[in-house]
Order: structure tokens, then C-alpha cells, then sequence
């Protein structure tokens, strides 16, 4: 991959996490330590400053082959072909084997369930996820079998025709009845494993988002997904001042409504199929714990 700075001064690793999707700071570095990364043909360094003409290599590796326990567990799957499948994934479902999970994932039950039929572009690690949604976040993610299906649902996540709709109850009410939030994420600069809105090492970010319902203190939303960055929705619903209901992160920092979690649900995927183009539309219904929110609300009316 060929990359052209745009802004003089800034630095590589900078540059790198802004300019390539998916790329966090920490990853940059960690291919530059490697000699991945060269500048003007000679070997780079994570603090060089760059400058207009400067020609930035960069060479992804192979993902090294890491051995994940296949785990039997219940997959609802909602729609499958030869070259996808669209898992439902409950509340409290880690996507990929991390610290702290290492055979108790949807991965580890996707090898159970489909062996080797799956894409293998993410490597052992993550076979066949092509997109994922928080542990705490319920609802819909695709699953390649395939390369060839892996590449072209990347791409549509890419350039954004893969549309993602979730629904949400965040704090407060709102005067207007839709609107969109376009604010750049970037990691926070002091607490590493939150995000925040900012101008600085930040990726763009947009989210549409339409009332479904008031309550009485909150509000049921419906989030369309323009861009995909982490806990995109989480950070732009706080940012303008209407957290997700239970997000301790983001949000009030004590459960309310017995939500000691995020309530999020990605309830739509929509995209083109990758062997003929046609049109491929996926719903979840709202999990229990969702509907029971909802019930609450109602009777608070």
C-alpha cells in the first residue's frame, strides 16, 4: 500500500492510524517498529515528521496463525447461503478470542458450528468476521465463509453501502424529531480504552439518528451508521448529551432501570450479496431484556 501525506508535521504513526481504515495508533507503530512501513524507500520511524512529497510503503503481514478452541454454544442464525451467514448475537457475547475470553466467544462457537468454512482474511483469530459490535451490544453481524465474500462485504462496510440500523434508549428528550451527528473519534488521550470526540489522531465519524418513542427522562432512538468506528454510537449519542441508557462508560455512571449495561441493538443489515449484487435485508426482533426496558417506560408514563 502506497500512502501521500497531506499535512506537513505530522507524524508517521499519526498519519498512518488517520489515513488507513481499522489502523489504531498502537497498531501503526508496532508494523513500523517491524520495518512494514518505509519512508521514501528507507526504513521509517514511528516519530519521523512528515512532509509533502514524502511516498509512505506500507506492508500489511499475514495475521500469525493463533489456535482457538472451537466451543459448542446456541448461534442464531437468521440467514445463511453458501458464502454468508448473519448471526444474532446476544447481550454479553464477546465477537473474538481477547484477554480474558479465549474460548468462550462467538468465534469459538463459529469454528464449532462451521469448521473451516470460513473466510480466513482476519486470520485464525477472527475467521469470517467481517464487522463486529460490542460484547454488551446485541444484534446482527455477518459472517463470510469465504474470501471472495469476505472482500466485497469489507468493501461495502468501506464505502458505506452496507447499511446498519440500531435501535437505542439514551437519556433525556429530544426537541427535534431526527437529525445526524458528524463528529470525529479518536482514542481518548488519557484512558486508552475509550473513545471520545475529537479533532486530534481522529477518524471521520457520522451517525444519523430518528425518534421512535418518547418516555418520561428518555427516549427511544433508531441510529443509522454512516461510518463504523469504535463504540461509534455510544460516543456520539453522549456527545450530544443523550447517553445510552445503562452505559457506565460513556454515560451516568450508575445503572438505572436495572440496565447496568448499554442498551443497544442492532436490529437491521442491509447489503448487496456478493456473488450477484442482489439485495440482501436482515431484521432481529428486540431482545427480552430491550422489550422489558420499554414496558418500564411505558407504565412510567
Amino acid at each position: 500500500m502506497t500512502l501521500f501525506p497531506d499535512i506537513p508535521g505530522e507524524r508517521l504513526d499519526a498519519y498512518l492510524a488517520r489515513a488507513v481504515e481499522d489502523l489504531t495508533r498502537s497498531a501503526a507503530q508496532k508494523l513500523i517498529d517491524e520495518g512494514c512501513v518505509l519512508r521514501n524507500g528507507k526504513k521509517a520511524k514511528k516519530n519521523d515528521k512528515l512532509v509533502i512529497g514524502d511516498e509512505i510503503s506500507l506492508t500489511i503481514p499475514e495475521p500469525k496463525s493463533v489456535d482457538i478452541a472451537p466451543t459448542e454454544m446456541a448461534l442464531d442464525i437468521v440467514y445463511e447461503d453458501e458464502d454468508l451467514l448473519v448471526i444474532n448475537k446476544p447481550k454479553g457475547l464477546v465477537v473474538h478470542p481477547a484477554a480474558g475470553h479465549q474460548d468462550d466467544t462467538l468465534v469459538n462457537g463459529l469454528l464449532f458450528a462451521m469448521g473451516d468454512q470460513l473466510s480466513g482474511i482476519n486470520g485464525e483469530l477472527r475467521p469470517g468476521i467481517v464487522h463486529r459490535i460490542d460484547k454488551d451490544t446485541s444484534g446482527l453481524l455477518a459472517i463470510a465463509k469465504n474470501d471472495f465474500a469476505h472482500r466485497i462485504l469489507a468493501s461495502q462496510l468501506k464505502d458505506h453501502t452496507m447499511a446498519r440500523t440500531y435501535e437505542a434508549i439514551v437519556c433525556g428528550s429530544f426537541r427535534e424529531d431526527s437529525g445526524t451527528v458528524n463528529a470525529p473519534i479518536g482514542r481518548h488521550p488519557t484512558d486508552r480504552k475509550r473513545m471520545c470526540v475529537t479533532e486530534r489522531n481522529s477518524k471521520e465519524a457520522v451517525t444519523h439518528w430518528e425518534v421512535v418513542a418518547r418516555y418520561r427522562g428518555y427516549t427511544h432512538v433508531r441510529c443509522r451508521l454512516e461510518t463504523g468506528r469504535t463504540h461509534q454510537i455510544r460516543v456520539h449519542m453522549a456527545h450530544i448529551g443523550h447517553p445510552i441508557l445503562g452505559d457506565t462508560v460513556y454515560g451516568r455512571k450508575k445503572p438505572e432501570l436495572g440496565q447496568d449495561s448499554q442498551c443497544l441493538h442492532a436490529g437491521a443489515l442491509c447489503f448487496r450479496h456478493p456473488r450477484d449484487a442482489r439485495p440482501v435485508m436482515v431484521f432481529a426482533p428486540l431482545p427480552d431484556y430491550f422489550t422489558q426496558v420499554i414496558e418500564k417506560l411505558q407504565r412510567m408514563l
